[in-house]
């Protein structure tokens, strides 16, 4: 890194107020939870793409996984998937996991690949298959207690094509059973996210479509139930950073699933079609976590922030870093918004000025700040050159193909 670059940069932030070693800090306690299945192969409805060197068993995708936290810093913890990360000992993968320097992350629960499922999961109509998708929530209660983690992120597929096809009001209740019955397994210490989607793969009606069903959810089952905010999950034109804020301000935004997309939930690497919007909903975090009231300000610290992408066509280890890296671009631009500035706009009801006061922040240039960020915590300045030319993509080919799917 310049050092003149640093210092021009630095004198630059001060004459606007902000405090750059604050800003720092900030970056330095950011964490992003990347997943276990975006090192697998992975594809679309119509084909999984076989890549060479892919993980072939959950060990090697932390092995992939401690690679990007390495080079980064910022990515201590790897979600798993059950049953695609099914070990027959799971204290073993999470000695694997601290003797790589991270560690488990959230649980994820599948209901949506298994046969039975064809009509849905805990919201089946036959109540031997919502047993069956009940224990199987309980058993990830059973798996996280076990591996230390204390988040579960709850994703349902479960919904209908055509009219008429289920009870909708006899399915609202039954989702509300099963998630009760895991929500009372858990431990005083476990979160459980509820994840929502407004389509696909049900056409006609989701179970979950939105984010006010799974807020709803989340307050009937009590407080250690809150809404993860999954953001391709919207219809097009969807305010997020409107959705987060409400969230915020209810104390129930429990975390992310990071990703990008153009059309519907297309899974593409976190900030690479509308990084405006990413820096807008951060822009929404940090102003709550300057909020007057306590309780704002630790609902603001207390969000999981996860990746969540389909790394279909790209190389999984620098799809995954570039994911990161961009997640913390947009998250120090948003550092460098003057809340002050912006709050006399708004009480002056200067439009233009407040809108202003926004995105200017987001135009600036952070790469001195971030590569200062990555010098003091003593990881590469630039870690993708760091990565490519660490000779561990070359190394991993000696997998083959076939390895790990979704």
């Amino acid at each position: 890194m310049s050092d003149k670059a640093y210092a021009w940069f630095e004198e630059q932030q001060a004459n606007r107020g902000i405090d750059l070693a604050a800003v720092k800090a900030r970056i330095k306690a950011l964490k992003v939870e990347t997943p276990s299945w975006g090192y697998g192969d992975s594809g679309t409805r119509f084909k999984v793409y076989k890549q060479n060197g892919v993980p072939r068993n959950p060990f090697e995708k932390f092995e992939d996984a401690a690679q990007v936290h390495k080079l980064t810093g910022a990515c201590p913890s790897v979600a798993i998937h059950i049953p695609w990360d099914k070990v027959d000992d799971y204290a073993k993968l999470k000695q694997h996991a601290t003797d790589l320097g991270v560690s488990i992350g959230a649980v994820n629960p599948n209901l949506f690949q298994e046969d039975d499922y064809i009509f849905g999961s805990v919201t089946n109509s036959n109540a031997a298959i919502r047993r069956k998708a009940t224990d199987h929530l309980l058993e990830c209660v059973d798996i996280a207690k076990t591996v230390g983690s204390d988040v579960f992120s709850l994703w349902f597929a479960d919904g209908s094509n055509y009219p008429g096809q289920v009870d909708i009001r006899a399915r609202k209740t039954w989702m509300y059973e099963a998630l009760k019955e895991m929500y009372e397994a858990m431990t005083p210490s476990m979160r459980m996210l509820i994840e929502y989607k407004f389509y696909e793969p049900a056409f006609y009606h989701t179970d979950l479509a939105d984010w006010g069903m799974a807020f709803n959810l989340a307050n009937k089952l009590g407080p250690q139930a809150e809404v993860l905010v999954d953001t391709g999950h919207h219809p097009q034109g969807t305010n997020i950073e409107h959705i987060v804020t409400y969230l915020l301000d209810e104390k129930k935004l429990g975390g992310f699933h990071f990703n990008s997309r153009k059309y519907g939930d297309d899974d593409l690497i976190v900030g690479s079609v509308n990084p405006y919007e990413l820096f807008l909903i951060f822009y929404q975090i940090i102003d709550a976590a300057n909020d007057k009231n306590p309780q704002i300000r630790q609902a603001s610290d207390n969000i999981a922030y996860l990746i969540d992408q389909s790394h279909n066509i790209e190389r999984k280890i620098p799809a995954m870093l570039r994911s990161v890296l961009n997640v913390q671009t947009q998250y120090a631009k948003a550092l460098l918004i003057n809340l002050d500035e912006v709050r006399d706009a708004q009480a002056r009801q200067d439009v233009l000025g407040a809108e202003d006061a926004v995105r200017k922040a987001f135009e600036f240039d952070v790469t001195p700040l971030l590569h200062a960020v990555r010098e003091e915590i003593g990881v590469p300045v630039d870690p993708m050159k760091a990565y490519l030319e660490s000779g561990y993509d070359e190394s991993i080919n000696a997998r083959g193909k076939g390895g790990a799917s979704w």
